[in-house]
């Protein structure tokens, strides 16, 4: 049962955290400090992925790279924000999902082992009345001392 409700509860998260990172674009571009940093940071981004791409297409890296208008680079960062909150909030209940298989996992391990203990034990305490009715029978004494309500004397008196 509450493995629907863990599965459910995740898409709902998953589902909410877009509409989360929708409100936080649209603050991220309004706010006048923060936007001036997203700015920074999608400039540095854009710097970085031109420069990776002229380097794998063999091109010279050492040129002069003309930095994204404002409003772009609030957009890509914006942009970038977004899929940081949905990614983190995903990555976060996957690492709370294994999480939970993992304990669930080690819970059914120790009840297996307590199950193979009990039956070692088990194994062990009959061993050992096997022994002990593998000495009775060499005893010599016959059936009647290892059997319960037989008596070993076959002289019963009836007088009482």
């Amino acid at each position: 049962m509450i493995l629907p409700v863990a599965k459910l509860g995740t898409f709902v998260l998953k589902t909410l955290s877009k509409p989360l990172a929708s409100r936080l674009k649209s603050q991220a571009a309004h706010h006048p400090r923060f936007r001036q940093s997203i700015i920074d940071f999608a400039q540095a981004n854009h710097k970085f992925q031109v420069n990776l791409q002229r380097r794998i297409y063999g091109h010279a890296t050492n040129v002069e790279i003309r930095p994204l208008d404002e409003e772009k680079a609030i957009q890509a960062a914006s942009d970038f924000v977004g899929e940081l909150v949905v990614f983190s909030i995903g990555g976060g209940l996957l690492i709370f999902e294994v999480q939970r298989s993992a304990r669930s996992e080690a819970r059914k391990e120790e009840a297996r082992k307590h199950e193979i203990e009990t039956l070692r034990a088990e194994v062990t305490d009959l061993t050992k009345r096997l022994e002990e009715l593998e000495k009775t029978m060499k005893g010599g004494r016959g059936i009647s001392s290892w059997l319960p309500g037989i008596s070993g004397d076959t002289k019963q008196t009836s007088s009482s």
